[in-house]
């Protein structure tokens, strides 16, 4: 029989074999698969959230983490090690070897500023960790938080263009925003949204669930392809507000704290100068501003603010119970002796919990006070499924000691966090500490050294930015070996820093004021590891010259335009494409939960929701829809025949219920709101246009309901109501439901009005 013609090139590549016209007369071929070299170790990535740089046990504190104590006793401990000092973009640098702004993501990943360094998503020209990883043969997945998709892009209608599995991530089980409730979780599988697999009655906690999830992921790929190395990215929403723990770990810090943050501080810094974490002679910094003495403290704020850091301490104790498990896991399955382990904080520890600590964060985000009397009466809530704590700022600052300022501020309270490296077979050296400056872009190079791997210069036809980070594999063999960095820059929210040579300049910004007027402070970092010293005044050349360096490497890595706006600003302006920008929105029962970021935007603006139902019987009742949770939201239900709305502004309840029963049979069930004046209106109730009932809300929220989503027909997570018990799902059959929304704050009511 006759050759058939030459076959074309394959999709995979040209054809090596031979193609005749039967496979007798043929030749097969196979392309190599590609594989990494035998030995090939596996990479854990750890991220720990708002975890300061004593908080550790092997960093000063005296808080129990002995897993992570033992990851450091056998391995590298670095004591000069920093971030990015804000979540989304300490992540984004971690991922791509780049600085934050350059890839998109000066912020967070919730807003888009409209600059190049504020998309809030990586830019495809870094490609990430993960994409390097899958294709140099790697299984890879992650389990916690992501925090790096645009957040309105994070419903079920995607796009899915920077959800995990779209960067680069074979599997995924975790939580997409900022923060989420460790007891009622928003929870993401793979590319979907699921409930809990069980409740906090049950036992449930979110560290848990993320190491049980990450067990899972890692024994299913061992057990079909042992050969393969994997990559395993584990970011914990610990220790991130709110501050939760299952009640055997909050009992066991009662009292640990009672002494106060003043001695904290001091016992930490001894221990720290003790262990060589810190060299000898580093001060102790003053009190941040607004941080009073312990001793001057009513005994009610001691009080409080004693309990708020035994939750803290609950959370991360907890935690590291869970990194022990899976450590012990990787042990028994042979895998620990061929793993890197790297273990970080994202930033240093949280200002956000205010002067006095804050059992409610959307307070915080609104930019309203919270009544002490009030979280007083509610001290035994605290760290439990009933609140939302975070510490006040002297435990903060006890965080990070020794250090200045916290979190969101480029002093190194802010951006100098714990790092831990292990790697038993190829990092023979254990329990040492490393001095060298190094940042959070340094970690990629550093693994692409280790594994053998260069960062591609294009990757899916895109040409890629250079990585930006060099790898501190240099300082597994030289403990004094001089650092390789040479220059890092700083900037978050207008505040601004440069680090060069061992110097370091910083911009304390307050928001609202002139970058001109900024008082710019100079550290000579060799011998002032904690900024207590500031030589601007004795240095002004030394000085100029760091400042001219940081508008250089601001021009080089996209830092400009300086921006100090805070999150509500933000908040107002829908991203491109945004489901926000609507001001019609129809649901359907049964539809997946929708995020907090593409909810309708109700706050404090003319709205009326209809929820088209028909009632067989007068039994039939629950939740027709539910946004938030029990720091703050909304409820519309039925329930003993009456329809009720209930509005809780940050614990405070305000409803209103319908006059009479409700009649069966097919109905429009309505809540509508008029302003009456700025964060205050009334609200009405109306059955098939008639009206039922009505009360004044003589507070609503100006920005944010906090970062729980919506549910129609049912209230899925904490609960938003305490009038009825879980889910509460609506019986009767339920066709849609639509809010109609003023196109602002100022719009008028955008409905004809019912009478």
């Amino acid at each position: 029989m006759t050759n058939a013609s030459p076959c074309p090139p394959s999709a995979n590549g040209t054809f090596q074999g031979k193609i005749g016209t039967t496979y007798e007369e043929s030749t097969p071929w196979w392309p190599d698969q590609q594989a990494p070299p035998e030995g090939t170790p596996n990479v854990v990535v750890i991220v720990l959230d708002d975890v300061g740089f004593s908080d550790l046990g092997c960093f000063g504190s005296d808080i129990d983490t002995p897993a992570m104590d033992a990851l450091a006793t056998g391995g590298l401990r670095y004591a000069n090690f920093h971030t990015t000092t804000l979540c989304s973009p300490t992540r984004a640098s971690l991922l791509t070897g780049r600085n934050h702004h350059s890839v998109g993501m000066r912020m967070l990943s919730n807003f888009d500023t409209g600059f190049p360094s504020g998309r809030g998503q990586i830019s495809k020209s870094a490609a990430i960790l993960p994409e390097v990883l899958r294709d140099a043969g790697f299984n890879t997945m992650a389990v916690g938080k992501w925090h790096l998709a645009p957040m309105e892009q994070t419903t079920a209608s995607g796009p899915y263009t920077q959800w995990p599995l779209s960067r680069g991530f074979e599997r995924y089980y975790g939580f997409l925003e900022a923060e989420t409730d460790s007891f009622y979780p928003e929870l993401f599988h793979d590319n979907h949204a699921v409930d809990p697999p069980k409740s906090p009655e049950e036992g449930y906690h979110l560290s848990e669930d993320i190491v049980d999830r990450a067990i899972e992921f890692v024994r299913d790929q061992t057990s079909v392809t042992p050969e393969k190395p994997f990559f395993m990215y584990m970011a914990f929403g610990a220790a991130h507000a709110p501050h939760q723990a299952p009640q055997e770990y909050l009992e066991k810090y009662r009292g640990r704290f009672d002494h106060g943050w003043d001695a904290e501080r001091a016992t930490r810094h001894a221990r720290q100068i003790e262990r060589g974490i810190l060299p000898e002679g580093t001060e102790l910094a003053p009190h941040n501003p607004g941080v009073l003495p312990w001793d001057e403290l009513p005994d009610d704020e001691k009080k409080l603010s004693a309990r708020l850091q035994e939750a803290y301490a609950a959370m991360v104790d907890h935690t590291d119970h869970h990194i022990g498990r899976f450590m012990e896991f990787l042990e028994q399955i042979g895998r620990m002796e061929n793993t890197i382990t790297i273990l970080l904080s994202d930033n240093g520890a949280s200002q956000e919990g205010g002067q006095k600590g804050s059992l409610n964060p959307t307070a915080y985000q609104n930019g309203l006070p919270e009544d002490f009397e009030e979280m007083l009466a509610r001290i035994d809530e605290i760290g439990t499924t009933r609140s939302h704590a975070n510490y006040p700022w002297g435990w903060a600052q006890a965080g990070n000691t020794p250090f200045k300022r916290y979190k969101q501020n480029t002093h190194e309270g802010g951006v100098r966090c714990p790092l831990i490296v292990q790697w038993p077979r190829g990092l023979p050296r254990t329990g040492e500490i490393r001095q060298q400056f190094h940042h959070v872009t340094d970690i990629a190079p550093t693994l692409f050294e280790l594994l053998g791997l260069e960062a591609p210069a294009v990757y899916n036809g895109i040409p890629q930015m250079p990585i930006h980070g060099v790898s501190m594999g240099y300082t597994f063999d030289s403990p004094t070996a001089p650092t390789r960095k040479e220059a890092q820059h700083f900037e978050m929210f207008g505040h601004r820093a440069i680090w060069h040579d061992g110097w370091k300049a910083v911009a304390y910004h307050e928001r609202g004021t002139s970058f001109d007027a900024d008082q710019w402070e100079l550290y000579h970092h060799d011998t002032d590891f904690s900024e207590c010293n500031d030589l601007a005044q004795a240095r002004p050349e030394q000085l100029q010259k760091m400042i001219s360096r940081f508008w250089v490497e601001a021009g080089k890595y996209d830092v400009l335009p300086l921006d100090d706006q805070g999150f509500a600003p933000r908040a107002k302006i829908p991203r491109p494409g945004s489901p926000r920008k609507r001001t019609t929105f129809t649901y359907y029962p049964g539809m997946a939960h929708l995020p907090g970021a593409a909810v309708p935007p109700v706050m404090n603006r003319a709205h009326r929701i209809t929820a088209f139902v028909d009632r067989a019987t007068a039994s039939d009742e629950g939740v027709l829809v539910s946004l938030g949770n029990i720091s703050s939201g909304y409820v519309l239900y039925v329930k003993d025949n009456r329809l009720v709305y209930e509005y809780n502004f940050l614990g405070t309840r305000y409803t209103v219920t319908s006059e009479e029963e409700l009649p069966t049979g097919p109905a429009e069930l309505t809540f509508e709101f008029v302003k009456t004046g700025d964060m205050q209106g009334v609200g009405h109730l109306y059955v098939s246009g008639r009206p039922v009932g009505e009360e004044v809300i003589p507070r609503v929220l100006p920005h944010f309901f906090g970062w729980q989503g919506l549910d129609v027909g049912r209230d899925t997570l904490s609960p938003s109501s305490p009038s009825y018990d879980g889910e509460f799902a609506f019986t009767g059959k339920f066709e849609k439901l639509v809010f109609t929304v003023a196109p602002d704050e100022e719009g008028e009511t955008p409905f004809e009005r019912i009478d």
